[in-house]
C-alpha cells in the first residue's frame, strides 16, 4: 500500500498548517503549468478516519489519483488539496457508538459549536488563500466516510464559501439541511453499508431536497461501505462540480 500511497504522491507538494500548538498536515497539486498570477479554483478533499495521521501519506491513499489524471487537468486546472486528520481526531464533531463487531452508530450534533478539528480546517483554508491566487467562486469539497461526514460540517459551517460540494458515504444531521441549502451537493452511499449507515445519508438528501432541489442522491445497490470506488468512476462526478460558480 505504501509504494501505491508514493506513487500517486509524487506530484503532491509536502506541506503542514501551525496554529497555535496544533499541526494539520496536508498535501498540495497544483495546475500544470501554474501561474502564481493567476487565480484557480480549489478542491478540498476529506479523507476517511483509516487513513489518520501526521505522515501527510495515508491520506492519499484513495481518490488522490483521480486529481492527476491527465484529463482532469486538462479540463479542470485547479488547487487541490489533501489535508490530514490528527489520529486521535475526527473530521466531524460526531459521538460514535459501537453496536455489531462493525457496525457503528453515529450521533451527529445539531449546534455547530466550537469544534478544534473544524477549526483548524477554516484556519487553514483562510491561510491558503494567502498564499494562493484562489478563484473565491469556485471553491469545492469532498470526502468519504469520516469525511463525507466533515464535509457536510464544514459546509454548514462555511455555508458561503464553497461552490459546490460531494458526500461519499458520510451523514450530518439533518437540522442543518437549510444553512446547507446554499450549496448543491451529490451524495453517495451504498445500500449494503455496515460501517456508516446507508440511511445517514438517504436522510440528509430528504431533507436537503426540500430547499436546494440541486441536491442529488446516487444509491449503489448492494454496495458496502467502499462506495468511493464506484463514485469515484462516474463519468459526470467532476463536470458537474465545476458547473457550479458560487454569486
Amino acid at each position: 500500500m505504501l509504494s501505491v500511497v508514493v506513487a500517486f504522491g509524487q506530484d503532491y507538494e509536502t506541506k503542514q498548517y501551525i496554529s497555535q500548538n496544533d499541526t494539520l498536515p496536508y498535501r498540495i497539486l497544483l495546475p500544470e503549468n501554474y501561474n502564481p498570477n493567476k487565480s484557480y479554483p480549489l478542491v478540498v478533499f476529506l479523507h476517511g478516519a483509516g487513513e489518520r495521521g501526521n505522515d501527510n501519506e495515508l491520506q492519499l491513499i484513495h481518490g488522490s489519483f483521480l486529481f492527476k489524471s491527465k484529463e482532469f487537468r486538462q479540463k479542470h486546472p485547479a488547487i487541490v488539496v489533501f489535508p490530514q486528520c490528527p489520529k486521535n481526531s475526527y473530521w466531524a464533531s460526531v459521538q460514535k457508538n459501537q453496536i455489531q463487531k462493525k457496525e457503528k452508530k453515529f450521533k451527529f450534533q445539531k449546534k455547530l459549536g466550537t469544534y478544534r478539528t473544524q477549526e483548524l480546517l477554516e484556519l487553514f483554508l483562510n491561510d491558503l488563500e494567502k498564499s494562493y491566487k484562489i478563484d473565491t467562486t469556485r471553491r469545492y469539497i469532498g470526502g468519504l466516510s469520516m469525511g463525507g461526514m466533515g464535509t457536510f460540517e464544514l459546509v454548514a459551517r462555511m455555508p458561503n464559501y464553497f461552490a459546490a460540494a460531494f458526500a461519499i458515504c458520510g451523514g450530518g444531521n439533518p437540522s442543518w439541511s437549510k444553512t446547507l441549502s446554499s450549496t448543491p451537493f451529490w451524495i453517495f452511499h451504498g445500500s449494503n453499508d455496515l460501517i456508516v449507515s446507508y440511511g445517514y445519508s438517504k436522510r440528509m438528501f430528504r431533507n436537503m431536497k426540500r430547499y436546494n432541489k440541486e441536491t442529488r442522491f446516487t444509491t449503489y445497490e448492494g454496495v458496502g461501505h467502499n462506495s468511493w470506488d464506484t463514485a469515484f468512476k462516474e463519468l459526470e462526478l467532476f463536470p458537474w462540480v465545476f458547473s457550479f460558480i458560487k454569486k
